[in-house]
Parts: structure tokens; sequence; C-alpha cells
């Protein structure tokens, strides 16, 4: 692209029409998202070690009841809760699509000799297994899937597990998502960053669609030594509490709590995510 393109863009795209997420899987994106993930100055890709600390320990104690099963994590990252969880006698299956973070979180695992089990892929389109007493998919993943496409994978989770085995979900708020969509237009500049090694300018431009309850996000990436241009975008769906419960009843869970964060509401948490906890249909195994 170049700047030009800019000026004739479409004013109001449609969701997803654009690309279906920022692109994890690039080595030289998934390296320097590597970065961040493993950053402990913020919250912005993983939590802080103390904060993934506490979801940790309320994970295993209060939802799994302090005994050890098989975890399966999706979009699992470098890792920081399956090694955790692995710690406290778990076994942990995590499936991400960034080989950077899956390099990083094997080799931790080797290196600690933890039990634990990384796939590089698309949880989307992987195959999750079976016999799992708990399934992940945290920090707001469950939004960025169209809704056919989360359909597919809360089955997947649902088929995956053992009857009465937990599923836990970390999902925006609607009003997160809303938000984020009516956040207008802003710029930055880097000399370096997470779209690029090179000095760049950022302009980012979002758009919210009230018709289908989705947040398209742009994000023009400026060379500034050839002012070459990338556009990254993503669409985020919103949903109510009601129509998350209706989703996880709909694909056979039952039992839902919903919390206010992965330490239950006490603590440290972050208001535009609701934690969301259900269990597979049928008696435990």
């Amino acid at each position: 692209m170049h700047l030009c393109d800019i000026i004739t863009r479409s004013a109001h795209p449609a969701p997803w029409s654009e690309g279906d997420n920022i692109p994890w899987h690039e080595p030289g994106f998934s390296a320097r998202m590597l970065r961040e993930h493993l950053c402990h100055a913020h919250d912005a890709a993983s939590r802080r070690l103390a904060v993934v600390d506490r979801h940790v320990a309320w994970i295993h104690e209060r939802v799994l009841g302090g005994t050890p099963t098989s975890i399966l994590d999706l979009g699992c990252g470098p890792g920081l809760y399956a090694s955790r969880l692995a710690r406290r006698g778990h076994t942990c299956i995590g499936i991400d699509y960034s080989p950077a973070s899956i390099a990083y979180a094997e080799d931790e695992a080797r290196r600690a000799n933890l039990a634990c089990t990384y796939r590089l892929a698309d949880i989307g389109q992987a195959d999750y297994g079976s016999g799992h007493g708990a399934a992940m998919l945290l920090y707001g993943e469950m939004n960025v899937f169209r809704p056919g496409d989360i359909r597919a994978i809360l089955q997947r989770m649902h088929d995956s597990l053992v009857p009465g085995g937990v599923v836990i979900l970390e999902v925006s708020t609607y009003a997160a998502i809303r938000q984020q969509g009516l956040a207008g237009r802003s710029w930055y500049s880097a000399s370096q960053g997470l779209f690029s090694e090179q000095p760049y300018l950022c302009l980012q431009e979002s758009h919210w669609d009230e018709a289908t309850a989705t947040s398209a996000l742009r994000y023009y990436v400026v060379d500034t030594a050839t002012a070459e241009v990338t556009l990254y975008a993503q669409t985020l769906q919103a949903y109510t509490e009601e129509e998350y419960a209706a989703l996880l009843a709909e694909h056979g869970f039952v039992d839902l709590g919903v919390h206010p964060s992965l330490t239950g509401g006490e603590g440290e948490y972050q208001p535009e995510f609701v934690v969301l906890v259900a269990r597979r249909d049928g008696a435990v195994a």
C-alpha cells in the first residue's frame, strides 16, 4: 500500500472484510509479539507474572478443586499458564498460532521437565484431542473469531472434555468491545515495536457496527524510510452475558458461573473482561 491508499480507503469496513486477525503466525511478527509477552512491565500481551500466579492459583484451587487433570490451553502463547499449572501436577496441552511463542514454551517445558505438550496450529482448525478435564480460552481470544467459527470451537472444546469437564473462558464484555469500536482515530511513532524492527508511524482507527455488534480495527503502519504502508486489520465480536450463556448452552455446557476475573473477583482484575466457567453436560467420569 501507499499513503494515497489511506485517503481512498473504505470509510466503514465490513466485519472481517480486511483480514481475520493480526498475523501471529508470521515469524518476524511472532518474535516481536513474544518480546511483548515476556515484558512484565505491563499486562498488554501477557499478564505480569504475579498476576498469572494468582490466576493459576484460582484455577487450580477453586475451579479444579486442587485435583490434577489434563488441561487444554487454547491460544496458550509462551505457556505462562500451562507451565504453572503443570508445576501443580496437571498435564497440559497448549495450542497456539505463534511459532516464537510455541518454541519458547517447548524450551521451558524441556528445561524444567514439565508435563506440557505444545502444538503450533490455528485453534480454529486444530485437533483438540479428547479426555481433558478442563479446557481454557483466555484473554478475550473468543471475541476475535467469526460467530460461526467460535461455535465450531466451542463444540470441539465440549467434545474434547470428559463428561463433567470444565470450560474456562475469559471473554471481553460487550461494553469493552463497543468502546474499542468508538475510539475513533489516533497515531503513534516508534523507533521499533510490535509492527517492525525499523522506525514506523502507526495510524489507528476503529469502527463500531451496531447491527452486527462488531468493532473493526485498522492499523496502518508507515515505514518511515520508504513511506510504504502495511494494513493490519482485526474485527472483534461483542456478546452480552445472555448471549454468552446461550452459546454455551447451545453447545452442551451447563452450570454456568460468571466471575469478574480469573481470581474469582478478589484482588487485581481488568474490568473489560469477565470469566465464564461451565461444565460439559453429563456425569463426572
